[in-house]
């Protein structure tokens, strides 16, 4: 396994070791030494599979208590992902950065509590695997807008198409109006 940090403090890009042969492909998701040896020293307590079609835009997502470390893999199709910064302490409060993940890559990603994680599909029958470090608690979930111009991320959705959403996530708050993290 090798880990590569991205620019925003803590978050980080996972390329497991794949082991190839004629009958397919092997590597593990998740090993707890492997993944303390690179910073990571989760425990994980639920894991959760979501199923999307094509241009399903899904978060941008945190809770605010019971606050959430997730890790996150592509089981069946592509995403792109995005993750923002939410900790006011920080120098890159309110900065993002996106990343491709896909099926066919043993690649994951690792969202440290602190930031709104959020992903759009890029295929149908996308399905993504995420563990997370606590349980999901509804009156401490939030959404942030998704085309917030102050996080200046650049979803590629065609021109003229509008991803499919939620009605909670089509309320999400901007940077300026959300709860954030000291």
């Amino acid at each position: 396994m090798r880990s590569s940090p991205l620019s925003l403090a803590g978050v980080m890009l996972i390329e497991h070791t794949q082991f190839a042969d004629p009958r397919g492909a092997f590597f593990e998701s998740w090993n707890a030494r492997d993944f303390a040896a690179a910073g990571i020293d989760a425990q994980f307590v639920q894991e959760n599979v979501s199923v999307s079609r094509r241009y399903v835009l899904r978060g941008l997502h945190y809770q605010v208590s019971q606050v959430q470390g997730k890790l996150i893999r592509v089981l069946a199709g592509r995403i792109f992902d995005v993750v923002v910064d939410l900790r006011r302490s920080s120098a890159s409060f309110g900065q993002s950065v996106a990343v491709t993940l896909a099926a066919e890559t043993a690649r994951s990603l690792w969202v440290p509590p602190g930031f709104a994680h959020g992903f759009l599909a890029l295929a149908d029958d996308t399905q993504v695997q995420y563990k997370v470090t606590d349980f999901w608690a509804p009156p401490a979930e939030r959404t942030l807008a998704w085309d917030d111009p102050a996080l200046a991320v650049r979803w590629p959705l065609p021109a003229g198409t509008v991803p499919v959403m939620s009605e909670k996530d089509r309320q999400g708050k901007t940077l300026a109006q959300a709860e954030t993290f000291p």
